[in-house]
């Protein structure tokens, strides 16, 4: 009787397996189906051992193969006439082996990882050895690495500094200005709010990157300071009032209280309104449908802001039937048809996945991996679009965060599939950060254990992964990023190089700015 009953248990758990199994298939199969890139590869996304792998002439072929690909790289000398630099924020390393296996399996490649020439990037600003995504955007988009929390400034300004942010001297210009005076168009898309720290960059110079609106900037500087907030420079600045596509979230920061219910504003501003007012042929809107109906040949210059705040992550979008906020993939490809349409000369085109980030900071790894996923996808809209004859792609990252992925997983499990202690026998969950607000979910005071992660982790895509310090939100980390390129000059971007230097590549391959240029250099 007791072998009996055992078998009978063992059978229930495999009919559980296999049900949850084949209903996992199914989700994979129908994603799969969803997007153009899978739709040649009906099959088992888990099925991760290709035929061969046990055998030592697979990975003997496998080396050859890629000195093979690698030798038939033919460097790119022409001049850049386009340059679309892509910035996952937050997408360190390990971002990108889990996402891999988010995506498809460990042997998958995201769009980018195809590029001809990669390189690493050292992150730390003047004042920090760990940085934030304002000090890093003053140095991948303006050359110059400065202090934490500042942007488009050098390191003479500190954090909260008005009288140092007032003088014009500490200001540094990115590469959208740069291309801009060389008679190129420049712009923006994002993830995040439009006057969010790594979009700010572009065409910013602050003291602080929480001054996004009035109210923010006089609690520091007074409200005589004749300072300009985030907002203000981006609709009347020198920079921000040349670009000629900007778009992502942030509708708060532009419209006073009285005018926008959830308007930060206290000035009486409505900045919208202003940039209308500009010209009759600049364009604002506000939904996915509204940006598809657009008609480019009609508007000089587009303002696009799809939420109050940051623009929804994408799994929560999808779970919305009432949303009407585009994709990143979908603004990019609105963005580089109005820049392809009429300039000659060419464009600067920013692009940010913004949400990685802040789903790393809130220790939610689905929300960051999907955000990668999305990312990747527009990177590869973006080079169906352009030619690599003419258009420089980069993509990078500002910082990375303290995920880790760990844990001796099989090949072929899921990357959120838990495994289980050697030493308390309880399980343990691959996937997880050195702090944040996932510590409160598996610690507790009060416990003489852990928490096991089977109470907690129930596969939404608002679960929070363990975190070993509690944190109210989860830090950035400090190790160098990737940076991939494709496109003219972009073996330049190999070795381990200062994050600084990335906008003076773009700038030589595309003979802009004040440094070296190829041109100057070719007979």
């Amino acid at each position: 009787m007791e072998f009996s009953f055992k078998a009978v248990i063992f059978l229930i758990l495999l009919v559980q397996t296999a049900r949850g199994t084949l209903r996992q298939d199914e989700e994979d199969l129908e994603d799969r189906l969803m997007h153009p890139e899978f739709r040649n590869e009906i099959h088992d996304a888990r099925t991760l051992r290709r035929v061969g792998e046990e055998t030592q002439e697979f990975w003997l072929n496998q080396g050859k193969e890629f000195i093979r690909q690698q030798q038939k790289q033919q460097q790119n000398t022409k001049v850049a006439k386009n340059v679309i630099m892509f910035l996952g924020d937050g997408m360190g390393l390990t971002t990108l082996v889990a996402a891999r296996n988010y995506i498809e399996g460990e042997h998958t490649k995201l769009s980018f990882e195809e590029f001809p020439y990669t390189g690493l990037s050292k992150t730390y600003s003047v004042d920090k050895i760990t940085p934030d995504s304002a000090t890093t955007a003053t140095a991948y988009l303006c050359g110059v690495k400065a202090n934490y929390g500042t942007i488009g400034v050098n390191a003479h300004v500190n954090r909260d500094n008005c009288e140092a942010m007032r003088d014009s001297s500490n200001h540094v210009y990115s590469i959208a200005k740069w291309a801009m005076d060389a008679g190129k168009s420049a712009g923006f898309v994002t993830t995040t709010r439009i006057t969010h720290a790594s979009p700010a960059g572009v065409y910013a110079h602050t003291a602080d990157r929480e001054w996004e609106n009035n109210d923010d900037l006089e609690s520091y500087c007074g409200v005589d300071s004749g300072l300009d907030d985030i907002a203000v420079q981006l609709i009347h600045g020198e920079v921000g009032s040349r670009l000629k596509v900007m778009m992502g979230g942030g509708k708060r920061n532009f419209l006073d209280k009285s005018v926008y219910s959830k308007g930060l504003r206290t000035d009486g501003r409505n900045l919208i309104e202003e940039f209308l007012e500009m010209s009759p042929r600049n364009a604002y809107v506000e939904t996915r449908e509204e940006l598809e109906n657009l008609d480019l040949t009609k508007i000089d210059r587009l303002l696009g802001t799809f939420s109050s705040n940051h623009m929804d992550y994408h799994l929560d979008a999808i779970a919305n039937p009432s949303n009407t906020q585009p994709t990143l993939e979908e603004m990019t490809k609105k963005a580089i048809e109005f820049m392809q349409q009429d300039n000659d000369k060419g464009f600067f085109l920013f692009v940010e996945g913004g949400k990685i980030d802040l789903g790393h900071h809130s220790n939610k790894a689905r929300m960051a991996l999907d955000e990668t996923k999305e990312f990747s996808q527009a990177i590869a809209l973006a080079r169906q679009m352009t030619s690599e004859e003419d258009t420089l792609i980069v993509v990078t990252s500002d910082h990375s965060h303290t995920f880790s992925v760990a844990g001796y997983q099989d090949r072929g499990t899921d990357i959120f599939s838990l495994r289980t202690s050697d030493s308390d026998g309880m399980a343990y969950s691959p996937l997880s950060y050195a702090n944040g607000q996932g510590y409160y979910s598996y610690f507790n005071d009060k416990a003489t254990k852990r928490i096991d992660p089977n109470l907690v982790l129930t596969g939404d895509a608002n679960d929070l992964f363990p975190a070993t310090a509690p944190l109210s939100t989860e830090t950035h980390g400090g190790e160098d990023v990737g940076v991939f390129a494709v496109g003219p000059w972009s073996h330049l971007f190999t070795g381990v190089y200062e994050q600084n230097t990335i906008p003076h590549m773009m700038a030589y391959a595309a003979c802009i700015g004040d440094g070296l240029k190829a041109c100057d250099t070719l007979s």
